[in-house]
């Protein structure tokens, strides 16, 4: 974030991976989705963005290509910002996200080290993503599941971003590569807070838990379980659960930390723009050094 002005500041963000699904426009719509997240997170207004591209002309056709942007730029389109071009380059693996510029006003910045005893966490987007994807990329989902999990990924986090500003809370951050506990940790250790979730209120994809059996699994949930291995503690919580708690997201939710007297608001304000998947699904306890229960 850089600050223009007393009441002005601009936001920078990048994001780029390799595809998710094999529609090639709805990859384009889900990776823009995934870049402009962050701007969104923090209470940001997206006004510009830049494709990234990274292809080989031989072997991915220019109709995938062109397929590829236009999805991103519907999402573009959708967020109120605008496409300024972009850069490609040739690489053997293909790569596509955004570059994305935004504006905030730095009093009402939202960060992911503000939450506070007593603040009721909220979830945006149900888990299971990663999981989900690895399946596809095994021929393992459905395509029932598969346009579930699709819809999910290409949701912004926009209208969640308004209903947070318009309430007022004291923390956020989106649930991307680290998984939920891995995000939620870096959370509670900004904030210097104790964080416990209620597994029962955890929005899962039931879909997740059949990846699971299937051993649909990518190799970043084993990473992130090792790192927050130490620093989590469960009552009750089987290991399939934990699995799915440490399973890299693609264009996750945001997760809000918004205190108790409020959060009936907000759940009403995201009811009223759309969020239909949103819960309440857990809570900050207590001043601490920076630690997750997660308990049944």
């Amino acid at each position: 974030m850089y600050r223009l002005s007393p009441g002005l500041a601009v936001v920078s963000t990048v994001d780029f991976f390799t595809p998710v699904v094999d529609d090639p426009r709805a990859y384009g719509r889900i990776s823009a989705a995934n870049s402009l997240s962050d701007i969104y997170a923090m209470g940001g207004k997206p006004i510009l963005a830049l494709n990234l591209l990274c292809c080989s002309q031989e072997r991915i056709p220019s109709r995938v290509i062109r397929q590829i942007l236009a999805g991103g730029e519907e999402k573009v389109r959708e967020a109120g910002a605008y496409t300024g071009g972009g850069h490609s380059i040739e690489d053997p693996e293909l790569k596509y996200g955004l570059c994305v510029t935004g504006l905030v006003e730095p009093g009402k910045v939202v960060r992911n080290s503000g939450a506070r005893a007593g603040d009721v966490l909220v979830l945006t987007k149900p888990l299971g993503v990663g999981l989900m994807t690895t399946g596809i990329k095994h021929g393992l989902l459905r395509p029932p599941a598969i346009r579930k999990v699709t819809r999910v990924m290409e949701e912004l986090n926009a209208a969640a971003s308004r209903a947070m500003m318009r309430t007022g809370v004291n923390a956020c951050t989106d649930i991307t590569g680290f998984g939920l506990l891995g995000h939620t940790l870096e959370m509670a250790e900004g904030s210097g807070v104790v964080i416990e979730f209620d597994m029962g209120r955890l929005p899962v994809m039931p879909e997740a838990y059949e990846m699971l059996k299937a051993e649909a699994i990518a190799g970043g949930l084993w990473a992130n379980k090792d790192f927050v291995r130490s620093r989590v503690s469960l009552k009750g919580v089987s290991d399939a659960e934990m699995n799915v708690l440490c399973d890299p997201q693609t264009s996750g939710g945001l997760l809000m930390s918004v205190p108790e007297a409020r959060a009936d608001k907000l759940m009403r304000l995201l009811g009223r723009a759309g969020v239909q998947r949103a819960r309440v699904v857990g809570k900050v306890l207590a001043k601490g050094a920076g630690h997750v229960i997660v308990k049944h």
